[in-house]
């Protein structure tokens, strides 16, 4: 094929190329069910921007996810991966279709072996070359790019998610720790009043030496319980203070005086099942993910297509200046089946992608319904637990009357004073676990994942 066969077909294809090869990309549709089991509400909108947190009504730990969602260690990550696949989209399109530079030497040469005496010479070499897009290749690879950039920005808010469901479980869990330890210490000192009750009794010969030694016992155990607790308070405090990236020692300090035990005061709006696919964030990103993978495989396609590319070059040497200018043409011939190999795999991958995505939309849909049951069967668990504690502190106040009228022994009212400190404990962790469960379905619906965030760009 001579020169000018060349350039006719070049400018043939630059007439009758009017699209990309490869498919177009289509948002898939996803079977969600009409509405949440057990849930009867409407619409809940745009909940990205809600920081429904503040329902907590706890100041603290306001102050402190407000300053760990700008400086905490995965989000810092993330925000790298977005500015990676910001400079991957800069280096798509033109960028990607024109190359070349300039070459320049210079020589000094001369000596007594020289012919030509003592000199210099210089050369100046300028090239370029532009790709035609004949077949969008590289329109293709510019789609994969930008569409990876969305999924590595939707990446920051579920990261965003994952640490606010980690911080407030670790500053949940330190406020109950320091319920329990209060609960605790209580407890140690009725039964330390109940030993020295039972000690006078047992001097004035009405109590026997087996009721002091089971309140000594019932009181050493409520000592032991105490440095697990104050540990436990500490491990969550020193977890908390990774989270924030920043140092234990000043955290612990402003966490030691305590608080009430963070308990919701704001209903859920857990909407529909199909606002999930634009309020979820992980669902958003594999659905970009899905988009790049269909990208990609026009990429591929356009491999199998021959490339034409215009070229040029300018040298000067010595004086001399020289030129050229043309286009070229590639036809991929013996690596073809390797193409078309790299071609199914694209295609492959892209199934592959929208398998993923739909799985994603199935478990965001279990992942709400779960939590919806989880919060309200824990509502009526602690509803139980309360109604249990108050009895049995009730039953405690009688049976210390009783036992102060000699109607009731002193195994019976070790018992009773025990059972009461055990149905408050149990009421301190009950109200934990609505905590974090309320917690997890605000999470579940993708509410608060932009919340303090810089606003992202397409």
């Amino acid at each position: 094929m001579n020169m000018r066969k060349m350039v006719l077909l070049s400018c043939g294809a630059l007439l009758t190329a009017c699209t990309a090869v490869g498919p177009d990309y289509a948002t898939p549709a996803a079977a969600v069910p009409q509405s949440f089991v057990g849930s009867g509400q409407g619409s809940a909108g745009k909940v990205a921007n809600v920081a429904w947190w503040k329902g907590f009504r706890d100041p603290m730990l306001d102050g402190l996810l407000a300053e760990g969602l700008a400086q905490n260690l995965d989000t810092m990550a993330a925000m790298e991966r977005i500015r990676a696949a910001e400079a991957g989209v800069r280096g798509t399109g033109l960028a990607a279709a024109a190359t070349g530079g300039v070459d320049a030497n210079g020589q000094r040469f001369g000596g007594e072996g020289s012919v030509s005496g003592t000199g210099s010479s210089a050369t100046t070499d300028l090239s370029a070359a532009f790709v035609l897009d004949l077949f969008g290749g590289l329109r293709r690879d510019r789609e994969r790019a930008k569409a990876s950039l969305a999924s590595a920005q939707d990446d920051l808010q579920t990261v965003r998610l994952a640490w606010l469901a980690e911080a407030i479980d670790a500053y949940t869990d330190a406020r109950y720790q320091q319920e329990a330890i209060a609960l605790t210490r209580k407890s140690i000192a009725s039964r330390q009043e109940t030993s020295r009750l039972i000690g006078e009794r047992q001097d004035a010969g009405s109590a026997t030496e087996l009721d002091a030694v089971q309140a000594g016992g019932l009181l050493a155990a409520a000592q032991a319980d105490l440095p697990t607790l104050v540990s436990g308070f500490e491990s969550a405090v020193f977890r908390l203070a990774t989270l924030l990236n920043r140092p234990a020692g000043p955290l612990l300090a402003q966490m030691q005086p305590g608080r009430a035990q963070p308990y919701p005061t704001a209903s859920v709006a857990s909407g529909v099942p199909a606002e999930l696919l634009r309020n979820r964030p992980d669902i958003r990103s594999a659905e970009r993910d899905l988009a790049a993978a269909v990208a990609s495989v026009g990429v591929a396609q356009a491999e199998l297509y021959p490339s034409i590319s215009l070229s040029g070059n300018v040298s000067t040497t010595a004086g001399a200046e020289s030129w050229s200018f043309g286009p070229s043409l590639s036809l991929p011939v013996l690596n073809r089946g390797a193409l078309s190999a790299t071609r199914d795999t694209r295609a492959a991958e892209a199934r592959e992608a929208e398998i993923t995505w739909r799985a994603q939309v199935s478990s965001a849909v279990e992942d709400v319904q779960t939590a919806l049951s989880d919060l309200t069967q824990q509502r009526r668990r602690l509803s139980a637990l309360q109604q249990s504690a108050e009895a049995y502190r009730r039953a405690f106040v009688l049976s210390q009357e009783s036992y102060a009228a000699g109607s009731l022994s002193a195994i019976d009212l070790l018992d009773s004073e025990r059972t009461a400190t055990d149905a408050e404990l149990a009421v301190a962790a009950a109200r934990r676990d609505i905590a974090l469960a309320w917690a997890t379905l605000q999470i579940a619906t993708g509410a608060g994942a932009e919340v303090g965030a810089i606003p992202r760009t397409r």
